[in-house]
């Protein structure tokens, strides 16, 4: 996800394929990404070279990567030095709806895919009875909680209302900021999986809405304050000066919101493909990535082995939420 609207936008709307697993009714509006709004194109192919080569280190190798914004300039420059630097020849493959990119990766119709993050990863893996397993982490886009009459959430009112977005992921990552911020108290701590159900404690009314309308609900006056999705945030033209709280992108409640580079279980140990993760973080690509994401994205790098550990245990607790 993309936060996903997936985190980063709503799912466009193409139908599921037929053999796609159904989510249960708690998970059927789980989105991906965080961050970026998803760019709905066509699918784009930086470089096209057939298959892989030889065996030897002068050959080149084709690695096709799926994605849900591959007319970001960012991606032309990581492809130059893929190419440059590890004589891989790589192929964007775009994705519009987020159903497809990981049975995609599952056929073999790719070698990894960079859409998504931890949360709908180990919802995808447990839904589908899938391992595919993440290799790198990209970054975390925080999610913040916007006021236009309060400075900070202690400055809220007893009883003041506060929209999160209704859909599964956001629901649950917008109550795990509501409690960082001292807002509510959830069930165990709270998970990525947590609902309204979950509130204990509240200093606040909590209302759900579609994300697309918490940024309106908040400039109307019906809302004292509200978390908007960035990119629900920039088409709203809220200030940046109006988010008084974010979640902090080092914390474990953020830790199943970074974004990765995913592989098929198989192929977690390939060194081309842990070299690929790793270049995502050359100061030019991040770069590239900052301006296109308007500066908000907080760049993660996390040993293959801590993320999928944190995988097996999010894995857990997606298993847990759908009994």
């Amino acid at each position: 996800m993309s936060e996903p609207t997936s985190s980063e936008p709503d799912q466009p709307g193409q139908p599921d394929r037929a053999d796609q697993p159904q989510l249960p009714a708690r998970r059927r509006r789980l989105w991906p990404w965080v961050g970026a709004a998803a760019a709905v194109v066509v699918v784009a192919a930086i470089a096209v070279v057939a298959t892989t080569r030889g065996g030897g280190s002068g050959d080149s190798q084709t690695v096709r990567i799926g994605v849900a914004d591959a007319s970001e300039p960012y991606w032309k420059t990581y492809a130059d030095l893929a190419k440059q630097r590890l004589n891989v020849t790589v192929t964007f493959v775009n994705f519009s709806d987020y159903s497809q990119p990981n049975p995609a990766l599952k056929e073999k119709q790719l070698e990894l895919n960079q859409f998504q993050h931890i949360q709908y990863l180990a919802n995808y893996n447990v839904i589908a009875r899938d391992d595919l397993q993440p290799i790198g982490a990209t970054a975390v886009y925080p999610l913040p909680l916007y006021s236009l009459n309060h400075k900070s959430p202690s400055a809220l009112p007893e009883g003041a209302k506060v929209a999160i977005p209704n859909d599964a992921i956001n629901e649950a990552r917008g109550l795990l900021v509501l409690q960082s911020a001292g807002l509510v108290t959830l069930k165990n701590g709270g998970t990525a999986f947590s609902s309204t159900s979950d509130i204990l404690t509240k200093k606040v009314d909590v209302v759900t809405l579609d994300a697309s309308q918490t940024a309106g609900a908040l400039k109307s006056g019906s809302v004292a304050a509200a978390i908007v999705n960035n990119n629900y945030a920039t088409s709203a033209g809220l200030p940046r000066s109006a988010a008084v709280f974010q979640d902090d992108p080092a914390s474990p409640s953020a830790a199943p919101y970074v974004n990765l580079f995913v592989a098929r279980a198989a192929d977690k140990d390939n060194p081309t493909y842990l070299k690929l993760a790793e270049l995502y973080h050359d100061a030019t690509v991040e770069e590239g990535v900052q301006k296109s994401n308007g500066g908000v994205a907080v760049f993660r790098q996390v040993p293959p082995a801590d993320l999928q550990s944190l995988l097996k245990t999010v894995q857990g607790q997606a298993a847990a939420a759908g009994k």
